[in-house]
């Protein structure tokens, strides 16, 4: 019988804070964290301990800042990962719960920013498909305030984080997870989308539909690359994972000139 270990390295919360002050991630600062578990080796104490690393390094004046996304709360007729057949989709309507911020689980953004949402003194933005959860001293000033009608755009906390000096940090996610981008996408001439859930109302569950500035993530990736070739990325390793930290303010501005440049809106005639 072969013994098969864990694969490595080792992390623990020591180590991961160590490694994340050694990348430059400051005490007091204000912090958006897309992360990857799996990409940091094998970490003792699993999610709690990566959260508690960086609340270790940002201390008590710090706020962390991750994306909290319930997605699957959208209208099934736009589902396709998987699809669902046609004759369930008002059932769905019909049933879907309605968000709660209080609540709702994280849907497919990783166990790191579940863990987040459910820690002591997490706060959550309101919107039921692309919240943000906070912890820190300005978790209430990013997170208040998200309409209903705006996902990541102006009224949304990633606005908010521009305003307050953010950072981003992605540890072990690509470019393409990187959210600053869309309020870069909001910024640019845009074509606007019916955009469907499940909400609490003073009158109780209802499904709504607002219009909204449509966005994609198209080609996050070559929008990536030619950020950290043109501006300011500190790169470094935290665990076994790729660790990249740049001004959230500086992302937004070179995206929104990349955008406008080679993804053009082209209004429909």
């Amino acid at each position: 019988m072969v013994t098969r270990f864990p694969s490595g390295p080792l992390c623990t919360r020591e180590s991961l804070g160590a490694e994340l002050r050694g990348v430059g991630v400051r005490a007091g600062e204000t912090l958006l964290v897309h992360s990857s578990l799996s990409s940091l080796g094998w970490v003792c104490g699993g999610p709690g301990a990566v959260v508690e690393a960086l609340l270790d390094v940002l201390g008590a004046a710090g706020t962390l800042v991750v994306p909290a996304h319930s997605g699957e709360n959208s209208d099934p007729s736009h589902w396709s990962n998987p699809p669902v057949p046609e004759e369930w989709w008002p059932a769905i309507r019909a049933s879907m719960p309605a968000y709660d911020a209080r609540t709702t689980p994280t849907f497919g953004i990783g166990v790191i920013p579940e863990t987040v949402r459910n820690w002591p003194g997490a706060v959550r933005s309101a919107h039921p498909q692309t919240s943000f959860a906070a912890i820190g001293p300005l978790g209430s000033a990013i997170t208040d305030g998200h309409a209903l009608d705006c996902r990541l755009g102006e009224r949304s906390p990633l606005a908010r984080l521009e305003e307050a000096g953010a950072r981003v940090l992605l540890l072990g996610a690509d470019f393409e997870s990187c959210t600053a981008f869309h309020l870069a996408e909001c910024r640019v001439p845009a074509a606007e989308v019916d955009n469907s859930f499940a909400a609490m109302t003073p009158l109780g569950r209802r499904w709504m539909t607002v219009r909204d500035t449509g966005i994609s993530g198209a080609r996050f990736d070559e929008l990536g690359a030619d950020f950290e070739k043109e501006r300011p990325v500190i790169r470094g390793t935290v665990g076994a994972a790729e660790a990249r930290l740049f001004p959230l303010a500086d992302a937004v501005a070179y995206a929104r000139t990349w955008i406008t440049r080679h993804r053009p809106y082209v209004p429909e005639p």
